[in-house]
């Protein structure tokens, strides 16, 4: 349902990039293959990570769960990958900070919008006005994590609560 709405109503001319953490309830923990559930330790307990990639008027076009413990930079490809169409530029926070990341992209023609970290020895200028989009998937993640099954997992299975964040995120912000 979300794939589709995301087809019909993609504007890709700017998209934001990000993630959050939702912890697992205790009841969640337990499935058949945690790792598999995408639940992974973190320092918070069990969790797990929504990636999200928005489009420019801010509608999650991408939901992507991965366990509490997984990398943005590694998932990031994955995640921009499933885009339903062109993107021409791309805003992930800080935390995607990576050569690569900013290299790849630009091969195929879109434009990267990353902040960069302090520990880089030489420093990358931001455009400041572009990056200014970042908010809308911040805003996202406000409106998704009003709903308490989301704030909170509670599903034993993974492919649960991607139906649940889906669901929400039609009703919350599609609709």
């Amino acid at each position: 349902m979300l794939a589709n709405l995301a087809q019909a109503g993609w504007s890709g001319e700017a998209t934001a990039l990000d993630a959050t953490y939702v912890k697992a309830h205790r009841a969640a923990y337990g499935g058949k293959g945690a790792r598999a559930q995408d639940i992974g330790p973190s320092r918070a307990g069990p969790t797990t990570k929504i990636h999200v990639l928005t489009d420019v008027i801010g509608r999650p076009s991408v939901i992507h769960l991965t366990p509490g413990n997984a990398s943005d930079v590694k998932t990031a490809p994955a995640v921009q990958a499933k885009a339903p169409g062109r993107v021409r530029r791309l805003i992930p926070d800080k935390g995607d900070d990576a050569d690569w990341l900013r290299q790849d992209p630009r091969e195929q023609g879109i434009s990267v919008v990353i902040p960069g970290t302090r520990a880089r020895k030489r420093k990358i200028r931001l455009d400041k006005q572009r990056y200014r989009d970042h908010w809308r998937v911040e805003a996202v993640f406000g409106r998704l994590k009003d709903f308490r099954r989301i704030a909170t997992r509670y599903d034993k299975l993974a492919r649960n609560f991607a139906a649940a964040l889906a669901l929400a995120a039609v009703v919350a912000i599609w609709c």
